[in-house]
């Protein structure tokens, strides 16, 4: 089934629920993480995907499971799969009698 709404990004959510949430900065966030500012602004700001990597590191540091981060970016690449523009028609493959 499709989904309508567009899912929230992982590090969207891990920016209002864990660093506004507790006042932390992105500077000590990714020192306590062991990645570059850099990284976790680029995370944050959409910019980059949540990689398995990112959603270990994310699982340790808030008592949460690398699933909750994976299944979060997975949820969103589906919607953005399922809503994307593919240029030309798919002609889809004749059943095998």
């Amino acid at each position: 089934m499709k989904q309508i709404r567009k899912p929230s990004h992982p590090g969207v959510f891990f920016k209002f629920t864990i660093l506004d949430e507790r006042n932390i900065s992105i500077t000590s966030a990714a020192e306590n993480l062991g990645i570059t500012r850099k990284a976790l602004s680029e995370f944050v700001n959409e910019k980059t995907k949540c990689s398995h990597a990112m959603a270990r590191r994310l699982s340790e540091a808030t008592g949460t499971s690398v699933a909750v981060w994976i299944n979060m970016q997975a949820k969103l690449d589906t919607w953005e799969a399922e809503n994307m523009e593919l240029g030309s028609s798919v002609i889809p493959f004749a059943l095998q009698a």
